[in-house]
């Protein structure tokens, strides 16, 4: 089985098929391998044996959905359910695809310093969950969001939180922002780096911006908007270099992702909601948090300058710096995203939060 699944922030980025296009984190290849050795696997095997960490399961549709969770020995706070963004990325937040920054790993280590436990999910298919089923292109974001009521089950029955906050990360905020209409037991929702427009339209737009894709830009944008229309492409038509964004094992995803507006999902969300943003993310930008925060009125909006799409601090002007971090797990997430999610969570359960906060 190989991974054939376009991810999201290829989607954001315009993946990097296109000459000279803006990609901030590497695309998928076809037939690259869904479940490699990830490059958090000995950190996660030492945290493990010193108590840190301990492995925990949860019913999938055919074989067990498995996770990471750290409690600290003084717990201050419920705890975070963490969802990870697109493709084969795996609980610590790194992907055979070039991804090793353990982005996850590391906001679980220093959320565990301010004492709030965190459970690590790898997605069904992929990784610790790979039995869970068959074909791990063969998924939704509406199935990833129906894990998150077996992960919120399972952690209460065996860990007994009183608090339960889901935390997503690009794609997982969509995962989030749908659970959080359909799972019992969400008491708030924090979403980082989280798309605010239609998939589609963020697609578009990254195309247009790039000079280089003009031979081909007119056939792209009709075939986004056939799968906005929920049709599938006849990709046989389009330019070779379209293949990767629209070859035919991808569209069932793209059609269901496209349909989904994340401003209209967080309307309807009745959970307190954190949304946080950096300032030099290059997939996910500041119009999108902006645009999730007007349509959730009591949610609070923290911008943060300096921070990239993997939540690491990088200037924002170094794009070289900017990208290298993707591949740097020994640089720490930014303290102030840790920040950001310690002061939300040290709030009641179901208070809402006041204004968006805006640092410069």
């Amino acid at each position: 089985m190989t991974w054939r699944r376009l991810t999201v922030a290829a989607v954001l980025s315009a993946a990097a098929q296109f000459p000279g296009s803006g990609s901030a984190a590497p695309a998928p290849a076809a037939g690259a391998p869904p479940a490699p050795p990830s490059a958090g696997a000995t950190a996660r095997a030492a945290a493990k044996a010193s108590g840190a960490e301990i492995e925990i399961e949860a019913p999938g549709p055919r074989g067990p959905l498995r996770a990471g969770l750290i409690r600290p020995a003084s717990p201050s706070a419920g705890l975070v359910l963490i969802l990870p963004g697109s493709g084969p990325t795996d609980r610590d937040g790194n992907s055979p695809l070039g991804i090793r920054a353990s982005t996850y790993r590391l906001l679980a280590e220093g959320l565990a310093a301010r004492g709030i436990g965190s459970v690590r999910v790898d997605k069904r298919g992929l990784f610790g969950s790979q039995s869970a089923i068959a074909d791990a292109n063969d998924v939704t974001l509406g199935d990833y969001a129906d894990d998150v009521q077996s992960w919120i089950e399972t952690i209460k029955a065996q860990v007994g939180p009183d608090c339960i906050s889901v935390l997503g990360h690009s794609e997982g905020g969509l995962v989030a922002l749908l659970a959080a209409g359909r799972v019992k037991g969400i008491c708030r929702l924090i979403l980082v780096a989280a798309p605010g427009r239609r998939l589609g339209a963020i697609l578009a737009e990254q195309l247009k911006a790039n000079p280089a894709n003009a031979p081909f830009l007119d056939q792209a944008l009709a075939a986004i908007t056939t799968l906005e229309q929920g049709q599938p492409v006849d990709a046989s038509t389009l330019d070779p270099i379209l293949w990767p964004l629209f070859r035919p094992a991808i569209q069932p995803f793209l059609i269901d992702a496209f349909a989904l507006d994340p401003a209209a999902l967080i309307a309807r969300v009745g959970q307190p909601v954190l949304i946080v943003q950096g300032l030099a993310d290059l997939q996910v930008k500041s119009d999108d948090a902006e645009r999730l925060a007007a349509a959730a009125p009591g949610s609070r909006l923290v911008l943060l300058p300096e921070v990239n799409h993997v939540l690491k601090r990088v200037p924002a002007d170094d794009r070289a710096r900017n990208l290298a971090s993707y591949a740097d797990p020994a640089l720490p997430v930014a303290p102030a995203v840790i920040d950001a999610i310690a002061a939300f969570l040290g709030g009641a359960a179901g208070e809402r939060l006041s204004a968006p906060v805006r640092p410069r």
